[in-house]
């Protein structure tokens, strides 16, 4: 088992709010880690801190231990830790471009502008977010045509194309129907064989539909981690065992 982040005693503030608290857990390498939890439990804080992005946020403090592969990711060039750890939001955010250039926008910013490498960067990554089939004929066309469940595959294949090590989704299906849901996290399953997935999700289902294991978060503190299946069937907090029978949250 390798572990590609190893989380240890990490507490997170914004100015007075205890935001996580004392949270140790560590990420497989090619898994799909579900974070489950009600809102305001420390979920998306927890999945920015992973590249970083809560340094972006005014009052933002920090302890304990964040290695991605045994380096403190505070000791990685944050261009070099988002390259490496790339982020699907939970609104699709297209660029107002072709389809091409969506997708070929982050590899033309390192510098990699050969015109058969980029067509092929393009073409690979639309095939791994499922989105291929779909766009091969129209890929001069504005992102904007494409439908919400669309849109948000090109995004992962925009982070795709830059060829990371992890991917964290942020909600990524929390605006689309249940068709394209399905899609994203068809693309997800088939995308652990490559890369290390965490995803935060609001919808129980999904968590345990794709999930390798899941992590329960609760008013910033883990309170539970194990295989999915184990989680769901016989979870050992009864706090767990409330939140996936739907008693709160």
């Amino acid at each position: 088992m390798v572990i590609k982040f190893n989380i240890e005693n990490l507490n997170i503030w914004f100015g007075s709010i205890h935001a996580l608290k004392q949270v140790s857990v560590g990420v497989q390498a090619n898994e799909i880690l579900s974070i489950i939890g009600p809102s305001n439990s420390g979920k998306t804080t927890f999945l920015r801190m992973l590249n970083r992005l809560n340094d972006l946020s005014q009052n933002f403090k920090m302890n304990g231990s964040v290695k991605l592969e045994q380096e403190d990711i505070r000791n990685i060039d944050t261009e070099l830790l988002r390259k490496k750890v790339g982020m699907v939001f939970a609104l699709p955010l297209p660029l107002p471009l072709s389809i091409f250039d969506n997708v070929a926008y982050g590899v033309r910013m390192h510098d990699r502008k050969n015109k058969k490498i980029l067509g092929e960067i393009v073409e690979a990554s639309l095939k791994e977010a499922y989105l291929w089939e779909e766009v091969k004929d129209r890929l001069n066309e504005s992102a904007f045509k494409l439908s919400g469940g669309q849109q948000q595959r090109l995004c992962i294949a925009r982070t795709l194309a830059i060829e990371p090590e992890v991917i964290l989704f942020d909600e990524p299906c929390s605006g689309l129907d249940p068709i394209s849901t399905a899609k994203v996290e068809d693309a997800m399953v088939k995308l652990k064989q490559k890369y290390t997935i965490v995803l935060v999700t609001n919808n129980v289902k999904q968590a345990a539909r794709v999930g390798d294991r899941t992590a329960f978060f609760l008013n910033g503190e883990l309170i539970e981690l194990d295989k999915t299946d184990k989680m769901f069937t016989a979870p050992l907090d009864k706090r767990t065992d409330g939140y996936i029978r739907g008693k709160f949250g």
